[in-house]
């Protein structure tokens, strides 16, 4: 099985920022592309950024210019820097690994528990 773990969250003011991290751990054979994800209360949950082994990375345009994203491959290890932050970016965090746990499986996607970040104005 595969864990992922996220970390980082808290009460920022607006303007502040905040840097999450996500371990992945288990039964790892390769990771393919790390992402984060956000929901906030009443919303749908959506994708906020990602990056791929390569280094390739992809956001959504309403974070873009203001955060980050990092991985540390040895470690497993995805990060989000956020900076200019905003009330609108007041969500549960949510880490998503595309995995792949041995030579003969598939990749799959796991998801961690999430860590709330909180903007106040």
């Amino acid at each position: 099985q595969v864990q992922l773990a996220e970390s980082g969250g808290g009460l920022v003011q607006s303007g502040g920022s905040l840097r999450l991290s996500c371990v992945a751990s288990g039964s790892i054979f390769s990771i393919y592309g790390m992402y984060w994800y956000r929901q906030a209360p009443g919303k749908q949950r959506e994708w906020v950024a990602g990056i791929i082994s390569t280094g390739s990375t992809n956001y959504a345009d309403s974070v873009k210019g203001r955060f980050t994203i990092t991985r540390d491959n040895a470690k497993n290890t995805v990060f989000l820097q956020m900076n200019s932050l905003k009330p609108e970016d007041t969500a549960v965090y949510y880490c998503k690994a595309d995995v792949k746990v041995s030579t003969t499986m598939t990749r799959s996607n796991y998801w961690g528990q999430g860590t709330q970040v909180t903007v106040s104005s």
